[in-house]
């Protein structure tokens, strides 16, 4: 095959924004694009190990058809690369939840956020890795692209890593506990949990309805404002502007505080100083003294969570449960032996918890709170603690990953930004203002500090834009 002129080569580093831009005016092609994201991937693949499906003969295919659309019948997203975690089905690639019993599965129908963005105009690129079914808390083989040593996070792991090692600019995952939030933090992205509901969830695997939600990764904030208005998130009134100096964060240690370590300790320290020193008034708040309690906060969540999944694996539990991990198992089972009773109180309990924080958050123009405990652990077999996220997810705030920090072995660290309820516009905005001044002047090394090395390095090689290991991979997982 011929090699790729060394125009190509640059691509993988650019933001959604970036490349849309030189799409738009013509100045590449989607074919030109893609190549150059598989020429990165070819270099990587056999390091980070991102993808559970990735055809590259087939995403060439799809991007010559791209090309051949006139440009007046274009979509907004036209030729945008988007990896897709493989929770999330789409019509033309296997669909398998990180699960033997699904090897090779095929939904043939898109979800409803994947048929949104392939409307849009979209290259749908491939399946990230993911844990079985979301719920265990290793699995893939999957690495983080700053320390291939260390977990990138789970469950969204692939989607986290993909765009970390710009392989693409912007990807899909779903957070029951904190599986777009802590990989997000792990792998210094950023990242967009919404408000619960506000992108329909239809088409990807269910887990625990009262937690389930969709989320997406990305290199900046502009990019999750251009997924952000592709899923038409609105709110009631238009968001507003909000200086620095007019703004009031409350910071929020959150009950599990006492599972932080010297990292994000240090990290938010280091936030709550900078926003203070620009002018913004930072308040320490608590939560209120009803729903403080950190055991019966944490159990509350679990009598939700598993009471929920128990019925939504079963039909995996009969087709053949010695396929399914053993705590997937243990949750079918019921071997903690909660009660229907217990679930219902646990469920009226949260609601008046979600109620009580959505109130608070009210008086704030943002909720300043960890997006992990610390940095990412060694090794793959610990994907981390969600513990500074389910909280979030189950009261259903919109949340933003700032990858603004890095720790004691110069890995990143983000903090988390939080809204109430149906607010992700304004969040976006505050997140913007905010994330500026934290990757300025925060002590760690930007995103594009990253990119630029990547663009300079890429100038002195040429490299094949379909490698072995892909072609390994995609004799694995035929394509139907």
């Amino acid at each position: 095959m011929p090699r790729p002129p060394i125009m190509e080569l640059h691509l993988h580093v650019l933001t959604a924004i970036q490349v849309l831009a030189q799409l738009k005016n013509n100045t590449i092609t989607v074919e030109q694009y893609a190549r150059s994201l598989l020429g990165r991937i070819e270099e990587r693949d056999s390091i980070v190990k991102a993808w559970a499906y990735l055809d590259p003969a087939f995403v060439l295919h799809q991007a010559q058809a791209l090309d051949r659309i006139p440009p007046n019948q274009r979509g907004p997203l036209h030729g945008l690369a988007i990896g897709i975690k493989d929770t999330i089905n789409t019509k033309d690639m296997p669909t398998q939840f990180g699960s033997p019993i699904y090897q090779g599965h095929q939904p043939g129908f898109d979800s409803s956020a994947v048929a949104i963005l392939r409307t849009a105009g979209a290259l749908i690129f491939g399946k990230t890795t993911t844990t079985e079914f979301t719920v265990t808390n290793s699995g893939p083989d999957t690495t983080n692209p700053r320390d291939p040593h260390r977990t990138p996070g789970g469950s969204s792991c692939g989607s986290a890593a993909a765009v970390a090692d710009f392989q693409v600019p912007v990807s899909l995952g779903a957070q029951t506990g904190g599986s777009v939030i802590r990989p997000a933090s792990f792998t210094g992205v950023f990242a967009m949990k919404p408000t619960h509901n506000a992108i329909s969830p239809e088409g990807q695997k269910t887990f625990a309805p009262t937690f389930d939600t969709f989320g997406f990764f990305a290199r900046s904030i502009d990019d999750l404002q251009l997924l952000a208005d592709i899923f038409a998130l609105k709110d009631d009134e238009p968001p507003t502007d909000v200086p620095l100096q007019q703004m009031s964060v409350a910071f929020i240690k959150t009950p599990m505080w006492s599972s932080a370590g010297s990292g994000t300790i240090a990290v938010m320290d280091e936030a709550v100083a900078i926003l203070r020193n620009s002018g913004a008034k930072v308040e320490e708040v608590s939560f209120p003294r009803e729903i403080g309690d950190f055991e019966t906060l944490k159990r509350t969540q679990k009598i939700i969570m598993n009471s929920e999944a128990r019925s939504f694996f079963l039909r995996e539990y009969r087709i053949d449960k010695t396929k399914l991990a053993p705590e997937i198992r243990r949750i079918v089972e019921n071997t903690s032996n909660y009660t229907h009773k217990e679930s219902m109180e646990a469920s009226d309990r949260y609601a008046n918890m979600r109620h009580i924080i959505n109130n608070l958050a009210e008086n704030y123009s943002v909720i300043l709170t960890p997006s992990a405990i610390d940095e990412a652990p060694l090794g793959l077999d610990n994907m981390g603690s969600a513990a500074f996220n389910t909280l979030w997810t189950g009261f259903h705030m919109p949340v933003i990953n700032i990858p603004a920090f890095s720790g004691a072995h110069n890995m990143p660290i983000g903090i988390s930004l939080v809204a109430p309820r149906f607010r992700d516009q304004q969040l976006l905005t505050t997140a913007k203002v905010i994330g500026r001044l934290m990757t300025k002047d925060a002590q760690c090394t930007s995103q594009q500090d990253i990119a630029e090395k990547q663009a300079q390095s890429a100038e002195n090689k040429v490299r094949q834009p379909v490698t072995e290991r892909l072609s390994a991979l995609m004799r694995n997982i035929r394509r139907a």
